[in-house]
């Protein structure tokens, strides 16, 4: 890990310009560089071919040690997971299992204590640093950000030559700088600030760029709410997200599995330099004030359609808008608060941490799942599980009426079992409400952990405010 550390000595850099410079092994101009990758997370969806393409060449691995595996996207979270109905994903899990053994690559496989979402064990083993270069064959690569690292989403193919190679060719994106600037009403929080942002810029409002989010609310924000904000960074088109890192990303990764150990001083010292120089250049800026913002959530079929808890859905002439509310059978006009739901969901690589789910039991207690709400609570990792099990969170959210599953993705896609019926109403934790994401013919309403928990115990779509005290805690 983090291979390339050199120093070159330019001025004005902002972050991203100082761990791309530190990474690239070779540049042609015209060309798209060789850049050095330090790390890739693997998976049972988005490898096999890769490790077909290395067995085609007769290649080795060039480093196993940069690689980690495990299994997420296809896995049951029943209790008796380790029984996959599903042919096609029982045959995902085996061939992980049959190539992580072959080509000898770390595996975390079921029980084995680290076992969970790619971007949730990353951050939870001290493996995401500041300053490196991460990828994963999964869009959603980008959460690795909020340490301050470079990380993004890559294609099967590309999976495979950085298997190879240790490297990937890229032609370098353009940078833009998101402010969040203000302090948090009570019951809001980094998901409501992302998907204000893919609400004001678009789905495509950050396409070819990476974003550094930056501003008061950033510095005030624990690790857990910046890998929330930088996760979504892909659904508003933006290439990765990130965050500098600072004193909240040290004190997270100390004493971790994978951190420095000896040389820590030194790691912190490389880390501190990794902050934009005053009057870099930025190719797009903007800034949003979060001081009066309210719970979001979305009313469509992808996350730019989405209002805060008290606006009315948009009255548009846009044909993707008309397509999106004759789907989830909505007006123009509706008010999104009080619209019944029949499911919940807590979970996924976005607000599957032991953050959200404790914000989740502390809502969850002493309350009950509404008579027409099927809940779902899954862990985003087998540590995370852990943790809650011994804060005696599990407890709560069951004696509540909700259902505590076991780790993986879950219902943030249709990969497993985990499904919302056809025709029913979801309001979900997840990054995506596509059309028939959570299951064919499901509807999907995107919203924080906060939100969806006070949701469920409402049987309908309602704002957490009142569950919070005026600091900013669940009373």
């Amino acid at each position: 890990m983090g291979r390339a550390h050199p120093t070159i000595a330019h001025m004005n850099r902002n972050i991203i310009d100082k761990i791309w410079d530190a990474h690239i092994i070779q540049q042609n101009q015209g060309h798209p560089a060789i850049l050095a990758i330090d790390f890739c997370l693997v998976h049972e969806v988005t490898s096999a071919q890769a490790f077909d393409a290395l067995r085609h060449k007769s290649l080795p691995v060039f480093d196993k040690n940069s690689l980690l595996a495990t299994v997420d996207h296809s896995i049951p979270t029943r209790q008796n997971r380790h029984e996959i109905f599903d042919q096609m994903a029982k045959a995902q899990v085996q061939k992980l299992r049959d190539n992580t053994a072959e080509f000898a690559v770390p595996f975390y496989d079921m029980d084995s204590s680290h076992q969970g979402i790619v971007h949730v064990i990353g951050p939870e083993l001290g493996i995401t640093q500041p300053g490196m270069t991460i990828v994963c064959g999964d869009s959603h690569t980008a959460t690795h950000g909020a340490f301050g690292a470079l990380a993004f989403g890559i294609g099967t193919s590309t999976v495979g030559h950085v298997f190879a190679s240790g490297c990937l060719l890229m032609t370098k994106p353009k940078v833009m700088k998101v402010e969040f600037n203000g302090k948090f009403a009570p019951g809001v929080s980094a998901k409501d600030a992302i998907m204000k942002l893919i609400a004001t810029i678009g789905i495509g409002g950050a396409n070819g760029h990476i974003i550094e989010y930056k501003g008061s609310a950033i510095a005030k924000m624990s690790m857990e709410q910046r890998m929330t904000l930088c996760n979504m960074s892909i659904e508003c088109g933006a290439v990765a997200g990130l965050c500098a890192p600072d004193k909240i990303t040290y004190d997270y990764l100390k004493n971790r599995k994978y951190s420095p150990t000896t040389k820590w001083p030194e790691a912190i010292d490389y880390w501190d330099s990794l902050k934009s120089d005053d009057n870099c250049h930025y190719d797009q800026q903007i800034s949003i004030d979060i001081n009066t913002l309210q719970a979001m959530v979305s009313w469509g079929t992808n996350p730019q359609q989405a209002i805060e808890i008290d606006q009315n859905i948009p009255l548009s002439h846009d044909n993707m808008d008309k397509a999106a509310l004759k789907y989830v059978q909505l007006s123009a006009g509706d008010t999104i608060r009080n619209t019944t739901l029949d499911w919940a969901f807590i979970g996924s690589c976005t607000n599957g941490r032991i953050e959200d789910l404790r914000i989740t039991a502390a809502i969850l207690e002493n309350n009950k799942v509404a008579d027409n709400i099927t809940f779902y609570v899954v862990p985003g990792s087998e540590q995370v599980m852990k943790q809650a099990q011994d804060e005696g969170l599990v407890d709560i959210i069951n004696q509540a009426g909700a259902q505590f599953r076991m780790p993986g993705c879950s219902m943030c896609l249709g990969m497993n079992d985990d499904k919302v019926p056809a025709g029913k109403r979801c309001i979900s934790s997840t990054n995506r409400n596509f059309v028939g994401r959570q299951g064919t013919g499901s509807i999907t309403h995107l919203a924080s952990p906060a939100t969806v928990a006070a949701s469920a115990i409402a049987g309908k779509i309602v704002s957490p405010h009142k569950y919070f005290n005026s600091n900013g805690a669940v009373k």
